[in-house]
Formats: structure tokens, sequence, C-alpha cells
């Protein structure tokens, strides 16, 4: 039994990875989805996907970046669907490097995309949650709670996140909107593959030993599947997660060692 059926998610970051694997997943259980991201062509891509498989998405490229993005992404959501149920903020990655060599553009970038995109959206869609009883989930991601040196700019953006969760879930309380985070560890996405290569030819071992090396070195059991993480998502947005409220979920292999 589908679990979404006639509900409308709109899905930041969705053109690949862990937000493609979401649109993917709430678009199988029955959601209309608005698939929003910069590279049209892999989109289209995600849109036809679904469509083949019977389920309803229309695409938004845009930068979300740019301070009315947003609310135009909000707009195709109403114009194809009617509605807005559920908005997943996934977009946004952050530079690494040790802090000396970040300038206050790789910063001001961190932020303006993840977070400011997140704020945006989230504010552009509440007067249809609210109007709906629907629900957000921002993906923001272990270093939020356990920054290391080389996460600067994340472990900060992402910890904006879990406070921006907490602050949003008090007004959605008073406004019906369901409001989570889930905090991912390292997920098998393109950019950890091409960590693992550099693992691979900086110790001269294969793909399997370069894992090993990364799992002891981040102290993790295992990494995520894009999979794993959309399946989280559709629990909490769907019917049987709607007790979740306010809360920040790690789905991290072990990585938060923080209480």
């Amino acid at each position: 039994m589908k679990t979404l059926t006639g509900k409308t998610a709109i899905v930041t970051g969705a053109s690949r990875g862990i937000g493609r694997a979401i649109a993917l997943h709430l678009a199988g259980e029955g959601a209309n989805v608005v698939l929003t991201a910069r590279d049209i062509a892999l989109l289209d891509a995600a849109v036809l996907e679904i469509t083949g498989a019977g389920g309803k998405a229309v695409l938004m490229a845009a930068d979300l970046r740019e301070a009315d993005a947003s609310a135009a992404v909000a707009r195709r959501a109403v114009d194809a669907f009617g509605a807005i149920d559920i908005v997943v903020n996934n977009a946004g990655a952050t530079k690494r490097g040790e802090f000396e060599e970040l300038s206050d553009d790789d910063w001001m970038d961190g932020f303006a995309l993840k977070f400011f995109g997140a704020v945006r959206l989230t504010r552009a869609a509440w007067p249809q949650l609210r109007a709906r009883c629907g629900s957000v989930v921002h993906i923001s991601g272990s270093g939020g709670r356990t920054p290391g040196a080389q996460f600067a700019i994340g472990g900060s953006v992402n910890a904006a996140l879990l406070s921006f969760t907490k602050s949003l879930a008090e007004t959605g309380l008073r406004d019906g909107v369901q409001v989570n985070c889930v905090n991912p560890g390292p997920v098998r996405t393109a950019r950890l593959d091409t960590r693992l290569a550099r693992i691979a030819a900086e110790k001269g071992v294969t793909g399997e030993q370069a894992l090993r090396i990364f799992l002891s070195a981040e102290k993790i059991t295992r990494v995520a599947e894009p999979e794993e993480i959309a399946a989280l998502v559709g629990f909490i947005v769907g019917p049987m997660g709607r007790s979740l409220h306010g809360s920040l979920i790690d789905i991290d292999g072990g990585s938060t060692k923080t209480i």
C-alpha cells in the first residue's frame, strides 16, 4: 500500500545522490514530486525514471542561492499539482579544507545554498504546509554534531540547520506542520567515491582496501546507501512517522560520538 498517495513533495538537490534517491522513493510511495537542482539534464533523467514507473513528477531547474528561486520552486509545485505537503531540503555541498585556507567566499557559499536555500524554500512553502498539516525534513549531516578539522564550513552549516529545525519545530506546533532533521554520515555518492579513489591512489591500495581504511579512520560501521536515507525520510513524512517532531535523527554508522 502506497503511503503518500495524493501528497505533493518538493525535493531539493534532486538531480543526484541522496536527493535523487529521496525523490524516487517518495514517488514510489505515491507522492507527486517536484525535483529541483541546477543540472536540468540530470533532473530530466530522474523525472523520466519516475514517470516511466507510473509516478508523477516535474522538474524545476534553479539555483537556490538566488533569493527569488525558492518562491519560484514553490509556485511550480502549486501550479503543477495544486498544493505542497512535503518539503525536503537536501541541496548543498560545502567545501572541505584546512581552516586557514578557507576564504570568506567559501564560507558564504556554504551557507548560501544549504542553509539559506532551506530557510527561503521553507518560508515560501509554509502557507501551503500550514493549510495541509504538511511536513519539512532538513538533510543536515553528522558533522553538525561532531565536526572535524577538515569540515569547519560543513559542520557550522549543519549545526545551523539543527538549530533551525528546533526553532521551526516550535512554530510547527502552533501551525500544525511537522519539522524534523536527518543527519547522514558518509553515504555512497559520487563525492564519497572521489574521496575513496584519492585514498586508494595515495596508499597504493585497492578500492575495497581504501574503503576499509576510510571506515577505520572515520570510526564507523559502514557507508550508507542513498536509498537508506530515502527510506528514513519516507517513514518520517508517512503516516507512521507523525510522532517525530523536532527530532534530529542520526543515520551515520556511529560517527556521532556525542550525546
